[in-house]
């Protein structure tokens, strides 16, 4: 991919920058692949880069299906948000559920209060090689997690999925080579250079619908792994586990069974763009169980698949 970056004009501020780059990620990505689809959560991050693959090929319809990676155990309040969201797009939506892998027998059951989150690679898999996908379009940022640090903007998939961080092509000057070879896949982080804080301010000034539950309200909560995890189907009091109902958001949106809330009275954007700005630990690492299980538990996860 040789297309010149769109240049900033007089007044152009880093959000214009970040725009400017992450759209023209998406339409070379578009122009270079057959069969595009951008993952889609129903997360702040994946709100945003829908938001911009809208801006990206307006006025036209989104060129490409969304794909959702549905664990079983998600929030319903994201769930009813990808459902509106999808609807008055009128995109097309794809669901890849972790249910119909353990039906199937391609995962293992971990049980009705066991976590889901690993088991999303084999169910993404199976739905990029169903229908034949050669690029997904993903939400993910650097500043995240270590290993999504060491990723490139295209990250190349083998014939199996699987990432290796050590074979890797170059993108010097933001010159990026989007051929993918028969029976791979590439993943293509448009968002790779934001940090939450840039998510949050564009959000605001684009006035980026998000599900309710990344803003401040009542929950009973548990404490458990050092996390404020919420009641629900699969978060059920232990034994000395007091409940305690407190005034809380999520910075981030993943399983229910693994996804931690923080106290906090951030009952808009401005408030908690003032809230990010003085945090000292990125969302993942505060909030999610999933990756608190070794140093290396999402590298070992992107090396299988995951995204």
């Amino acid at each position: 991919m040789t297309t010149t970056l769109p240049q900033p004009t007089r007044g152009t501020d880093h959000l214009d920058l970040l725009e400017a780059h992450a759209i023209f990620i998406l339409r070379e990505v578009a122009a270079e692949c057959e069969r595009p689809v951008l993952l889609f959560s129903g997360g702040k991050d994946s709100a945003v880069l829908l938001h911009l693959a809208v801006k990206a090929f307006a006025p036209q319809h989104l060129p490409f299906p969304v794909l959702h990676v549905d664990t079983g155990h998600n929030f319903q309040e994201v769930l009813d948000f990808r459902d509106a969201t999808v609807k008055k797009l009128g995109a097309q939506l794809v669901v890849a559920k972790v249910q119909d892998s353990i039906d199937q027998g391609r995962v293992a059951d971990p049980g009705a209060l066991g976590l889901r989150n690993r088991l999303q690679t084999v169910s993404l898999l199976d739905a990029i090689n169903e229908h034949g996908f050669d690029a997904a379009f993903g939400g993910a940022r650097r500043d995240e997690d270590k290993a999504r640090a060491k990723e490139r903007i295209l990250s190349f998939r083998d014939a199996f999925g699987q990432w290796d961080p050590r074979h890797q092509r170059p993108e010097l000057w933001q010159l990026y080579q989007g051929k993918v070879n028969p029976g791979e896949h590439l993943r293509a982080f448009p968002l790779s250079d934001w940090t939450e804080l840039d998510v949050w301010q564009y959000i605001q000034r684009e006035n980026v619908d998000l599900p309710s539950i990344y803003f401040a309200h009542e929950r009973d909560l548990v404490q458990r792994d050092g996390m404020w995890l919420a009641l629900c189907e699969w978060i059920v009091p232990r034994e000395n586990e007091t409940v305690i109902r407190k005034r809380v958001r999520y910075r981030t949106v993943g399983d229910a069974s693994c996804t931690g809330a923080v106290v906090s009275d951030a009952d808009d954007v401005a408030a908690i763009i003032h809230e990010v700005a003085t945090a000292n630990v990125s969302e993942r690492g505060a909030t999610r169980a999933d990756d608190k299980f070794s140093e290396t538990a999402m590298e070992d996860r992107k090396r299988e698949g995951y995204f």
